[in-house]
């Protein structure tokens, strides 16, 4: 065992060596996936895919680029697990950069293509223009998009939750009331932003429960192989990076077999301490790499099926 798997000299990761054998095993899963850039990113992408499939996911999503930059080909790797495989895909969608008959013909195209299932997300604007700003003929937010959405077709409609307050967000109150707004014009399903301490979840579930607001909450799962990009990403979201995460890390710039060993130590403590406290469905962003959350899966219990 690698010295800093070892339980007794790493405390931080005893839970894992104590309670493998306790989890249950009827843990559902998703998993996200980007639509592809070039040939060699599509060829991991649907080796990612076929890869996971087995794990018999809830859903997996597919991201929607900045500005809608990713539109085409998000609804093109959309259609192409609507049509090889047997697995629900979920397509994000946004509201950023697009008239409301441009994204009403978007939701329409995939309600005829056999989607039933979308993210629907404010977004943000492309990289350097600043903040978000809506289209004056365009859908406002979220809220305005799932409305939309439910009007056309009969979508199960998730939306993202952030459990460590939008960073644009002057309150979790009103974090909290812009989450009932979303419920009642349609969503059923908040799918949340990446965190690392289980109570900062669970402190967000108490809050939702708290103030009556019925909404299943799938908490999501990042697996940290690049600390360094982990980094840009939790700044973009003002997610917390805890020292304790950083100090595992610090010094395996150059060792990427022991940073994907302590990755699925850090995620699997994760999903067991939110595991013991209820939660039941966790959301993978795979980054399009599936080994490490199919090790992470298996260790929880999740057994692939014969396709």
């Amino acid at each position: 065992m690698s010295p800093a798997l070892n339980p007794r000299l790493n405390p931080r990761l005893a839970p894992i060596a104590r309670s493998l054998s306790q989890t249950s095993g009827n843990l559902k899963v998703s998993f996200e996936f980007f639509p592809p850039k070039s040939e060699e990113m599509e060829e991991t992408l649907w080796a990612s895919i076929a890869r996971l499939a087995p794990l018999d996911p809830d859903f997996v999503s597919v991201t929607y680029g900045a500005g809608g930059s990713t539109r085409e080909r998000t609804h093109r790797t959309v259609k192409r697990i609507l049509d090889e495989t047997a697995l629900k895909p979920a397509a994000h969608l946004t509201c950023v950069e697009a008239s409301r008959d441009e994204v009403d013909e978007v939701i329409r195209e995939y309600w005829e293509a056999g989607v039933r299932h979308i993210v629907a997300l404010r977004g943000d604007p492309p990289s350097g223009w600043g903040d978000y700003t809506p289209r004056p003929d365009g859908y406002q937010n979220a809220t305005e998009l799932t409305a939309a959405i439910k009007r056309i077709g009969d979508f199960e409609v998730s939306i993202g939750v952030y459990p460590e307050k939008h960073p644009q967000s002057p309150s979790l109150d009103f974090d909290l009331d812009v989450l009932r707004a979303k419920v009642d014009a349609g969503a059923t399903r908040g799918i949340s932003q990446f965190f690392f301490e289980p109570e900062t979840y669970l402190r967000y579930r108490d809050a939702v429960f708290d103030a009556g607001i019925e909404i299943e909450l799938t908490p999501g799962i990042m697996p940290v192989t690049n600390f360094k990009g982990l980094r840009r990403m939790a700044a973009a979201c003002e997610a917390q990076v805890p020292q304790w995460l950083e100090s595992l890390f610090a010094g395996l710039d150059d060792d990427a077999e022991t940073r994907k060993l302590l990755a699925s130590a850090v995620a699997v403590e994760l999903c067991l301490e939110l595991e013991r406290e209820g939660v039941e469905n966790f959301h993978f962003y795979t980054l399009n790499r599936a080994d490490l959350v199919f090790a992470i899966c298996r260790i929880l219990g999740l057994k692939a099926a014969a396709l």
